[in-house]
């Protein structure tokens, strides 16, 4: 065979023909090349995916929603802090040795968080029917991360701790203070609605000239009655402390109806001029305090 005729015949080897049907005149049948194979697809890339959380940001959220910290914040911690440091500052500027001065300080903090705890346990469903829209009220128990009944737990302990703390100060002193907190409970669940809004305050701060000047170190320790100068200056104080802590709640105050004092005079004079006059007043009873303690005394 000739080198040509070889070529050829690898080649029609390699490439093998399809015949199709001659037509009806005849024909040479033609070589059809077979269709080539499909492409796989080729799959789109993904979008990205979320970024995890970072570490430090969920840190925070969990240690937010730590119920040790959620009780704080249900406390009221602003207002008990600043009525526990004032009544110790009193306390020292009184004579009070430096352990004295720090038992005022617990015997408070534990009473005010037990008011605070009671506040919110009372207002719970007014609260949580007033949620903003992005649900968060500020109070724990209204926005529903704390339990009312870990609350109720957690007032509990605190009474049967603010108790032996209240006459550890002496027996008239714990008593005095101890009625004073029982005042303000009662307070926060009668007269809070009307004008006499104002009287459970001035009878609570009224009775901390008493805790005071009968407190000292011990059971047994009795002083001396104030001076009822500093018993009127200091109820003309708790009224407007009260008229101070009910400014921010003005206008649901007036949704839900409650016509207490400082929102009868809120709607004559404006609410604004009403915390001038409340700065004011708790200015000038703070400035009576100290003039009447430093030319009289805390004791009679």
């Amino acid at each position: 065979m000739s080198p040509t005729l070889r070529r050829r015949k690898s080649a029609e080897t390699a490439a093998p023909a399809v015949e199709t049907p001659s037509g009806p005149s005849g024909g040479t049948a033609v070589a059809v090349p077979e269709p080539a194979a499909p492409e796989p697809a080729v799959p789109e890339p993904a979008g990205p995916e979320p970024a995890a959380p970072e570490p430090a940001a969920t840190s925070r959220r969990l240690l937010a929603h730590s119920m040790p910290v959620l009780l704080v914040q249900a406390a009221h911690p602003r207002q008990a802090v600043l009525t526990a440091g004032g009544l110790a500052v009193a306390a020292a500027l009184s004579g009070r040795s430096g352990r004295e001065v720090w038992l005022v300080l617990a015997t408070v903090l534990v009473g005010q968080a037990i008011l605070g705890w009671f506040n919110d346990l009372v207002d719970r469903r007014r609260d949580a029917a007033r949620l903003p829209q992005d649900g968060r009220s500020g109070k724990p128990i209204a926005d529903g991360y704390l339990d009312p009944g870990t609350v109720w737990f957690a007032l509990t302990c605190a009474v049967l701790l603010v108790v032996p703390l209240s006459v550890q100060n002496g027996v008239t002193a714990g008593a005095a203070y101890l009625a004073s907190v029982a005042v303000g409970m009662l307070g926060n669940v009668v007269l809070r609605q009307g004008w006499l809004s104002w009287l459970p305050w001035a009878v609570a701060y009224g009775l901390y000239p008493f805790f005071l000047s009968y407190g000292g170190w011990g059971g047994a320790t009795e002083g001396s009655p104030p001076q009822w100068s500093m018993v009127a200056l200091a109820a003309l104080l708790g009224a407007g402390v009260h008229v101070l802590c009910a400014l921010p709640g003005l206008v649901a105050d007036h949704e839900d109806g409650l016509r207490h004092l400082p929102l009868r005079i809120a709607l004559r004079i404006g609410a604004t001029r009403l915390l001038v006059l409340a700065i004011g007043w708790v200015a000038a009873c703070l400035v009576g305090l100290l003039l009447v303690g430093s030319s009289v005394g805390l004791s009679r």
